[in-house]
Parts: structure tokens; C-alpha cells; sequence
């Protein structure tokens, strides 16, 4: 008897990285969109900090306990994530508030 197998390990909790990283960006875009111009600067941060979030999973979880955070070859993904990270970090560091 053969067992099929999913291959993004839905079953085994490869869901919970990806909804971590969701859950991370719908906040900080909750917290863009709720505080207006007042927020971007925290709002940015924390698209960021999902972003790395995001990235460390991909990188320290293996391939069946990822989930859809595993769209290429693992290094592509960290790199791309950390990489879109580290410009919204840029950006949020860099973002002038003026009254």
C-alpha cells in the first residue's frame, strides 16, 4: 500500500513558517494603513523584520517543514527575502519624519 506524501509538508506543520512571515507583513501593513503618514517609519521596520523573518526560516528549516516559503533553490530565496529585508530596513532607518 503506498502512502502519498505531500511534498510542502502541510500536514506536519510546513504551514506555520509561511504564516508566520504572513502574519508579520499583514501587521506591519495593518500598522502602515491604520497610522497613516505617523506610522510608515514603524510600519516599514516591521515589513522588514518580516521579511528576515521569513529569510531565517527558509534558511534553518528543512525543505518538508517550509511550506510555500519554498517557491526556488534555498539560497535564491534567503537571498531575495533578506535582500527586500534589508531595503525596507533601509528605508524605515532612513525615513525622515517632518512636523
Amino acid at each position: 500500500m503506498s502512502r502519498v506524501t505531500d511534498p510542502a509538508g502541510a500536514g506536519r506543520g510546513g504551514w506555520l513558517p509561511y504564516l508566520l512571515a504572513l502574519g508579520c507583513a499583514v501587521f506591519g501593513l495593518a500598522w502602515l494603513w491604520v497610522g497613516g503618514a505617523h506610522a510608515a517609519k514603524g510600519g516599514t521596520l516591521a515589513l522588514a523584520g518580516a521579511m528576515f523573518v521569513a529569510a531565517l526560516a527558509r534558511l534553518v528549516l528543512p525543505e518538508s517543514r517550509i511550506g510555500m516559503l519554498a517557491s526556488r533553490k534555498r539560497y535564491i530565496d534567503v537571498v531575495t527575502m533578506a535582500a527586500l529585508g534589508a531595503g525596507l530596513l533601509a528605508a524605515g532607518l532612513l525615513l525622515s519624519m517632518t512636523t
